[in-house]
């Protein structure tokens, strides 16, 4: 192998090894754009004259694979998010330093999702077949997850306090859902990052559900108010994705899992959502700045959390008994 893909490292050689054996031929690499914290290649592997169409995914250089999880642990969740019936790639081979996979075809770019005639006749199913998609996802049994569930607040406090960065809109939304945190009596498996921009969507709709290494135990409705922060609307107005609402998500959800959905608890995780990402874009920032990996994506990530910090306060402007 040669070309390109010699900034891959060794973790290539050794995932079309594993895969198909010392004689296959890589005869397309391509880098592809974007993954902060994980680098994909899109692969064409010839074995015998039959032609595999892949995607290798590997971690990059200062990622923190504690706050990140192993490569090698996404790639076992992906395997038990397939038997629950969640749709995601199928797993060729995998190790601690890559996860090579079956390529999907279809958009995952979000403005193109949003917007292009393509994908008109999907955009009004998305919503549903996301509430659907995370019911599958909260069925996964809970051993496929290491580790135990933690308190986000509390997990998040920490992080930002590591940050060192002083921020007095995330103080308070800290301090306002503290004192409104809902019940939460369930425990699931929590996708972590289900989102616009990490789904897989052709003419028909999700086609696969990407990017499992923040997935942890938790309560399930982090994941739908997760996929409602502002962020993953790419300026369009619906506010599930840009592309539903509310009702959609929320009816669709409760149909396939079989758990009613409270919609103050709905609106509480979607303003922890916002905080989480504005704190993600300060670690993000500090990640270029401190030298982890230097990265104009990374620097230009500095400029949402301003962002957030507007959007967290229209979110805790809003009246108490507010519900999506």
């Amino acid at each position: 192998m040669s070309g390109p893909l010699d900034a891959a490292g060794s973790a290539l050689g050794e995932a079309i090894f594993a895969a198909f054996g010392p004689g296959a031929e890589v005869t397309f690499s391509a880098k592809l754009p974007g993954g902060a914290s994980r680098e994909t290649w899109a692969l064409d592997v010839a074995v015998e004259g039959v032609k595999h169409e892949l995607i290798l995914r590997l971690d990059t250089p200062g990622a923190n694979l504690d706050a990140g999880g192993s490569l090698a642990a996404e790639a076992r969740l992906m395997r038990a998010a397939a038997e629950a019936g969640v749709p995601v790639p199928r797993i060729v081979a995998s190790a601690q330093p890559y996860i090579l996979m079956e390529r999907v075809g279809g958009e995952t770019i979000p403005r193109r999702i949003l917007r292009d005639d393509a994908y008109a006749q999907a955009r009004p199913l998305l919503a549903g077949q996301c509430g659907e998609a995370l019911a599958a996802v909260h069925r996964m049994p809970l051993e496929s997850v290491d580790g135990v569930r933690e308190d986000p607040l509390l997990q998040w406090r920490d992080v930002l306090d590591l940050t060192e960065q002083p921020h007095p809109v995330f103080e308070l939304a800290f301090r306002r859902l503290e004192a409104t945190r809902p019940d939460s009596a369930r425990t699931t498996v929590v996708h972590g990052d289900f989102r616009n921009g990490n789904l897989i969507v052709g003419p028909e709709g999700i086609r696969a559900v990407l990017d499992w290494e923040l997935t942890h135990l938790g309560d399930p409705i982090e994941d739908l108010g997760w996929l409602c922060v502002k962020a993953w609307r790419f300026g369009a107005a619906p506010p599930v994705g840009g592309f539903g609402g509310y009702d959609d998500l929320v009816e669709a959800y409760e149909k396939a899992s079989g758990h009613p959905v409270d919609r103050g608890a709905l609106r509480w995780w979607e303003t922890f959502g916002v905080l989480k990402w504005g704190i993600i874009c300060v670690m993000q920032t500090l990640r270029h700045l401190r030298g982890g990996a230097r990265s104009v994506e990374l620097a230009a990530i500095g400029r949402r959390v301003c962002e957030t910090e507007w959007d967290l306060l229209e979110l805790l402007s809003a009246p108490s008994s507010a519900s999506p």
